[in-house]
């Protein structure tokens, strides 16, 4: 042990070192604290061990944090999300009075590292709804939010990163149609094809669908129904540039369960530490959305 503040050595009478002893034992410390030798109860340093042939090895990095991060629902607290004639449940909201919010993001057309380092960092709960012309750069996004800076930098890289955050990566289209001018097939290519290349890139199938605009009508039900997807949500607030909330109610409040839809768009990760704090300082939760929507009884993710 390198003694420090509050190390306490015995004397030299009862039950302590006499002289010698003690001198003898100072010199070997000191000599060992010199070359950064440990003895006793200071562990070693963990990011390195020695190798076989002496070298110290750098310790493993840990491959993003354990658990997915977010309010969880507590027992009995949400109430039952079901569709109607078999069809997905179309939700605005989350059934519960606890004061717990949910934030999802769509499209893909900026992909700012910074903002998976905030994601990462302050363990977020975000579901991204993703759109893959826009992953993809495919065209340009909508001038409205300002120049972009990482318009498809990473591509479906990126969105692996945000996976491996334990964000659940869903399904928001091929091309961003408004789904109600389409005939059903044509909702369908779009639907069932997003799912097909989000599983590709992904390595999982999403559950969840975000019809553009929150355009659908009953054969966007069918199609979604068709394609695997187990609901269809839509949001009861939008998040504007600068963090500002733009409420869908005449309160204009937050309320419980409420689901606040962002866009992968310029000066997110600014935007959205504005956001965050703006959601707690008001006494609200951010909460784990899929792990809601399981104790709704009604929307799973197969497997």
């Amino acid at each position: 042990m390198c003694w420090g503040r509050g190390t306490v050595w015995g004397g030299a009478g009862r039950g302590g070192l006499g002289p010698v002893v003690l001198a003898g034992v100072l010199s070997a410390l000191v000599a060992g604290c010199a070359q950064g030798g440990t003895t006793g109860d200071v562990e070693p340093e963990p990011s390195a061990k020695p190798s076989a042939t002496g070298a110290r090895t750098p310790r493993p990095t840990p491959q993003g944090p354990p658990g997915a991060p977010g309010a969880l629902p507590r027992a009995g607290e949400v109430g039952p999300i079901r569709g109607e004639d078999g069809l997905p449940p179309v939700i605005s909201s989350i059934p519960t009075k606890r004061k717990v919010v949910f934030l999802t993001i769509d499209d893909g057309w900026e992909q700012d590292p910074g903002f998976v380092k905030l994601v990462r960092d302050r363990r977020v709960p975000i579901t991204a709804f993703a759109m893959r012309d826009a992953v993809e750069a495919k065209g340009s996004p909508d001038p409205a939010g300002g120049p972009g800076r990482y318009v498809g930098a990473g591509k479906w890289g990126y969105f692996r990163q945000l996976r491996d955050l334990h964000v659940p990566i869903e399904n928001h289209t091929l091309t961003h149609p408004d789904l109600r001018r389409l005939p059903f097939d044509g909702q369908r290519r779009e639907i069932c094809g997003s799912a097909q290349v989000v599983g590709k890139e992904i390595g999982t199938r999403p559950a969840l669908f975000r019809p553009p605009f929150g355009s659908y009508n009953t054969d966007t039900l069918r199609a979604a129904r068709r394609c695997g997807m187990k609901a269809v949500l839509l949001w009861t607030a939008t998040v504007q540039p600068g963090g500002k909330i733009a409420y869908q109610v005449p309160d204009k409040r937050l309320r419980p369960g409420d689901i606040l839809l962002l866009h992968f768009r310029p000066n997110l990760a600014a935007d959205f530490r504005v956001l965050i704090d703006k959601i707690r300082r008001r006494g609200f939760e951010l909460g784990n959305l899929q792990a809601y929507l399981d104790a709704s009884g009604g929307v799973r993710r197969a497997g």
